[in-house]
């Protein structure tokens, strides 16, 4: 199956990074390249573009893609950890980041990897396949209690308690390894009244189940003070995300990075010694337009947040 990759609202992240042609960019969910290949094509010889991704499927066709561009370096491994990548290969500072967070359309249409609740498949959704832990794990060894709280919190589903607990009833019986068994407790626990608004039933419990086995909140949490740091004054942070508690992150994130300072109101000046990192570029998140949504109907909850550093 052919790795694809439609690159999220492009114009605006590719206008948003301000490309530099000798600077040094990094996409940490690379992905197909999509994004990736763009920025590319805009760097000089002496530019330079680092791309990140933890799956082995992404990397394979990232590196085909990115093969005519002596530019760029890929590196299989989770964004949390690019630290540790850039300094290896001896990159200091970054004149732009990349985070295009979420599911890959290839990862959802590969039946394989367990993602989609639309073909029955073994329950797997790992990003990276090199680890043992799978969401049937997550689905059979977890307590109801544990169920319940991720389901509720991760995907802000109603009817997570019922859910939870269906879940457990089940798997009394025998062990829950597809997608199919899943999407059928997922379906009793949710009334028909309710089942009838709002898409696709499974997608809140699903989304949940990811989020838990990947990590992908605490992972999204831990890097984005880091990122900032690392880029050099006038370097920007672009994140794209594709649910409420993503963009939550970004934004409270972004807005704490600009205005730091922990002093009461009432105080005259600032004692903390807290210091402005830079500035919020999107006061509103930037959304894709009408022929976008045409295109790529899957784009239509994606957000593009920018922060500059100063």
């Amino acid at each position: 199956m052919e790795f694809k990759h439609i690159p999220i609202m492009l114009d605006a992240v590719l206008e948003g990074l301000n490309i530099k042609p000798d600077g040094t960019y990094m996409d940490g969910t690379l992905g197909g390249a999509g994004h990736s290949q763009e920025i590319a094509k805009r760097l000089s010889a002496n530019g330079r573009l680092i791309g990140i991704d933890q799956d082995s499927d992404a990397i394979a066709a990232a590196t085909e893609r990115l093969k005519p561009y002596g530019n760029a370096i890929v590196v299989r491994s989770n964004y949390v950890n690019f630290k540790n990548v850039l300094n290896d290969l001896g990159i200091d500072k970054l004149d732009g980041i990349l985070l295009d967070l979420g599911v890959s359309s290839y990862q959802l249409d590969n039946t394989e990897r367990g993602f989609s609740y639309r073909e029955d498949s073994p329950l797997d959704m790992r990003m990276d396949r090199s680890t043992d832990y799978t969401a049937q794990d997550i689905i059979n060894d977890y307590s109801e209690e544990e169920l319940r709280r991720i389901i509720s919190e991760y995907g802000e589903e109603k009817y997570a308690y019922r859910i939870a607990g269906n879940i457990v009833k089940r798997r009394e019986e025998k062990r829950i390894e597809t997608t199919f068994e899943l999407n059928d407790i997922i379906k009793a626990s949710i009334p028909a009244a309710a089942r009838r608004h709002g898409g696709n039933p499974c997608k809140k419990t699903y989304q949940a189940i990811r989020i838990e086995l990947n990590k992908e909140l605490t992972v999204l949490q831990e890097s984005i003070d880091e990122m900032i740091d690392a880029l050099r004054p006038g370097g920007r942070l672009l994140i794209i995300t594709f649910h409420s508690l993503e963009d939550r992150i970004v934004k409270n994130s972004f807005k704490a990075a600009e205005h730091p300072c922990i002093c009461p109101p009432e105080f005259p000046v600032c004692t903390c010694g807290r210091i402005s990192k830079g500035r919020v570029i999107t006061r509103k998140p930037i959304t894709p337009d009408e022929n976008e949504l045409e295109i790529n109907p899957r784009s239509s909850s994606a957000k593009l947040r920018i922060f500059e550093k100063t």
